[in-house]
C-alpha cells in the first residue's frame, strides 16, 4: 500500500519515461567510462586474458541481481528506488525506517563516488589529447595503522586534468537541471555517441584480431588455487562496477509510464545488451593490445587510455584523438545518468520526513528535485581528486554492504510477508537468483587482496549513519525510542 507521502509524490512527478528512454538511461550508466578505462585494472587483477572469466561471471551476477531489482521495481514503482524498497520490506514504522535512512546516508557518498569515477575517466582520456593535462600539481598519500586491519591508505592526486573532470561534472548537472522528459530525450542522444564509440572499437578489434595474442594465457594460470580465486574476486569487483547501472530506472519509478512492464524490460534488456557488448569488445581489445601491456599500465597507474592508444596504432594519431573524444562523450553520458537518477532518492526520503528537508524541494518550473541534484554534483566535484582504483573499490564495497545484500534478502522477505501483493514481474526460478546474488556479493567482499580497507570504510559509514539516525530519532520520538513512527 502506498503511504500518503508516496502517493502525493507520484502525483507531483511527471510520468514521462518510456521503454526506450528507460533502456537508454540504464545502458549509458552501465557503460560509461568503465570498460574503456578499467580493462587494465581487470587484467592486472587476473594476471592475464583469463580476465574474461570476470566479465562472464559478472554478467551472470548482474542478471541474478537484475531480477531482484525487476521484481521490486515493478511492485513498488516509486521515486527513490531502494529507499522505498527497504522501507516497505523491513517495515516503514520500524526497522525499515532505519535501513532506508541508512541507505540514503551511504548514497550521499557512494553515488558521487560513481559519478566521480566517470569524471576521472574524462580527465584520463583528456590527457591523451592534451598531454599537459597529465601533469600532477599535488599528490599526497594518507596512511595509518589500525589494530587487526593493519596499514590502511588512500592517495589524493590533483593534476591539470582534475579541473577538466570537475568541469564535466558541472556541465552534467546543468544538463540534468530540467524536466525529466527533456532529460530523458537528452539521454537518448548521448547514447548515440556511446554506441558509436563501442561499434568502432569492436570493428577495429575484430578487423585486426590476433587469436594467439588474445588467448596468450600464462602457464598454470587457470589452476584453481588460492591466487586464482583472489584474482577472480578482484576481477569480479571491477566487472560488477562496470555492469552496475541496470537499475537506474528504478530510481525514477514514479516517472515511468506503465512501470509494471517498462521497469523489468528496461533492466533485463539493458543487461543483455551490455553483457554482449562487453564480452565482444574486450576480446577484441585483447586481440590487438597484448595483455602484458595492459597489466603494466595498471601496475604503473599510467596510460589508462587504452582505446585511444589502440586506435592510434591502427589508424594513426588523429584516429586516437577521435577515439578519446568519443570515450569522453561516453563518460560524460554516464555522469549525467548517475546524477539524474540518484537525485530522486534524497527527495523521496525528505518527503517522508526521513532525511534533511532541503532535499524535498522541487524546482518550480521543471518540477524536479533541484536541491538534491546540486548537492550530489558538489560532492562529485570534491571526489575527483582520488584515484580511479580507490573510487571503484570503495563504491562497490559500500553499496554491496549497505544496499545490495539487504535487497537480495529483502525480496525473499517481501514475498513471505506480503504474498498477496500484486507483482507484475516475478523473478524466474525464485529464489535461486536472489541466493546467487547473495553468494556473489559476499565472495566479492572477501575474496580480494587487502579487502579490509574498503570494508573498514563501509563499517565506519554504517556506524556514523547509525549514530546520526539514533540522535535524530531520539529527538523526534521515533522508532526505536518512542511509539512506532506514523507514516508521513
Amino acid at each position: 500500500m502506498l503511504t500518503p507521502a508516496s502517493d502525493d509524490r507520484n502525483q507531483r512527478l511527471i510520468r514521462g519515461i518510456g521503454l526506450r528512454e528507460g533502456i537508454s538511461l540504464n545502458v549509458i550508466e552501465m557503460i560509461g567510462v568503465g570498460p574503456f578505462i578499467t580493462i587494465p585494472l581487470i587484467v592486472h587483477a587476473s594476471g592475464g586474458p583469463q580476465a574474461m572469466l570476470g566479465w562472464i561471471l559478472g554478467a551472470v551476477l548482474a542478471v541474478c541481481d537484475g531480477m531482484v531489482w525487476a521484481e521490486l521495481g515493478a511492485a513498488l514503482p516509486r521515486a527513490g528506488g531502494s529507499y522505498e524498497y527497504l522501507k516497505e520490506i523491513y517495515g516503514p514504522r520500524s526497522l525499515g525506517r532505519f535501513l532506508s535512512f541508512l541507505y540514503v546516508w551511504q548514497l550521499m557518498i557512494s553515488a558521487p563516488l560513481s559519478a566521480a569515477s566517470g569524471c576521472v575517466g574524462i580527465a584520463q582520456y583528456g590527457g591523451f589529447i592534451i598531454p599537459a593535462l597529465q601533469t600532477v600539481v599535488a599528490s599526497h598519500r594518507f596512511q595509518g595503522t589500525m589494530p587487526i586491519l593493519g596499514v590502511l591508505s588512500a592517495q589524493v592526486v590533483i593534476s591539470h586534468g582534475t579541473w577538466v573532470g570537475i568541469g564535466a561534472c558541472v556541465l552534467a548537472v546543468a544538463l540534468a537541471y530540467r524536466r525529466v522528459d527533456m532529460a530523458g530525450k537528452a539521454s537518448t542522444w548521448l547514447l548515440v555517441g556511446v554506441f558509436g564509440a563501442i561499434a568502432w572499437v569492436i570493428w577495429t578489434g575484430l578487423a585486426h584480431f590476433n587469436a594467439a595474442r588474445a588467448f596468450d594465457f600464462p602457464p598454470g594460470v587457470l589452476q584453481p588455487n588460492h591466487a586464482f580465486f583472489l584474482g577472480l574476486g578482484s576481477a569480479m569487483l571491477i566487472a560488477t562496477y562496470d555492469y552496475w547501472g541496470y537499475y537506474n530506472i528504478c530510481y525514477l519509478g514514479a516517472e515511468v509510464r506503465e512501470p509494471g512492464k517498462t521497469i523489468p524490460r528496461a533492466i533485463l534488456f539493458a543487461i543483455v545488451i551490455v553483457a554482449a557488448i562487453y564480452i565482444v569488445m574486450n576480446i577484441s581489445i585483447l586481440g590487438v593490445v597484448p595483455w602484458r601491456e595492459l597489466d603494466q599500465a595498471a601496475a604503473t597507474e599510467s596510460r589508462f587510455y587504452v582505446i585511444a592508444t589502440m586506435m592510434q596504432r591502427v589508424y594513426g594519431t588523429h584516429a586516437g584523438q577521435v577515439a578519446a573524444i568519443l570515450i569522453i562523450w561516453t563518460a560524460f553520458a554516464s555522469v549525467f545518468s548517475v546524477l539524474l537518477g540518484v537525485s530522486r532518492i534524497p527527495y523521496a526520503a525528505a518527503l517522508d520526513g526521513n532525511f534533511f528537508q532541503m532535499f524535498g524541494r522541487l524546482n518550480p518550473h521543471g518540477r524536479f528535485p533541484s536541491s538534491a541534484l546540486l548537492c550530489m554534483g558538489a560532492l562529485t566535484c570534491g571526489l575527483c581528486i582520488f584515484r580511479l582504483a580507490d573510487l571503484v573499490a570503495a563504491l562497490v564495497v559500500i553499496r554491496i554492504m549497505m544496499q545490495f545484500i539487504l535487497q537480495a534478502l529483502g525480496v525473499m522477505i517481501f514475498r513471505a510477508r506480503q504474498p498477496e501483493r500484486e507483482r507484475p514481474f516475478r523473478m524466474w526460478l525464485y529464489p535461486l537468483p536472489a541466493l546467487l546474488s547473495l553468494a556473489g556479493f559476499v565472495y566479492i567482499l572477501i575474496s580480494r587482496k587487502n579487502f579490509e580497507r574498503e570494508v573498514f570504510l563501509a563499517v565506519v559509514l554504517i556506524v556514523a549513519g547509525t549514530v546520526a539516525y539514533l540522535i535524530r530519532a531520539h529527538s523526534r520520538g521515533e522508532w526505536p525510542f518512542g511509539a512506532r513512527q506514523r507514516l508521513a
